[in-house]
């Protein structure tokens, strides 16, 4: 985060030194809609999905505001996730985040093997096949807040051995 002599990036409607909070939403979620900000200055951002442009926008608009800011996350898992991995690398702590998720959408796998991201709809505990190695992957349950995705390990290793 930065000081407010930094000037704003056009179009964003975030004020350099923004110490308020803001509702980030993905899809069609409307869930900051109804966030208490306890009174405090509240930015609006909606976004498609979570994409590197929108991420690269939603940075930029963390990049201007100040310490004291507050950081509201809405939508499918995936995106929000994402997001909030953006918003840390940004310097916000988990205590500084809200994250609001949409339970029954997709989610990302991490495989440990070639590191590709995998998006799917299987629930922790089930197989899903990595889109870069092909290796059948058991999606485990431990979350990284760092990437964002579950852990994915090979579903058949002992078989292999």
């Amino acid at each position: 985060m930065c000081s407010a002599s930094r000037r704003p990036v056009v179009g964003t409607g975030c004020e350099p030194g923004f110490r308020g909070v803001i509702c980030a939403s993905f899809g069609s979620t409307d869930a900051p809609a109804d966030q208490n900000n306890g009174g405090r200055p509240r930015h609006d951002l909606r976004f498609p999905s979570a994409d590197q442009g929108t991420l690269s926008n939603l940075g930029s608009v963390l990049g201007r505001s100040c310490i004291g800011v507050r950081l509201v996350l809405a939508g499918p898992a995936v995106d929000v996730h994402a997001a909030a991995a953006a918003a840390a690398e940004c310097g916000l702590l988990d205590e500084e985040m809200t994250l609001l998720c949409d339970e029954g959408g997709p989610r990302l796998v991490f495989c440990g093997h070639c590191r590709t991201a995998t998006i799917t709809d299987q629930p922790s505990g089930s197989e899903v096949d990595c889109q870069g190695c092909t290796t059948t992957l058991a999606i485990s349950s431990h979350f990284s807040r760092r990437i964002g995705g579950y852990l994915g390990f090979s579903a058949h290793a002992e078989e292999a051995a």
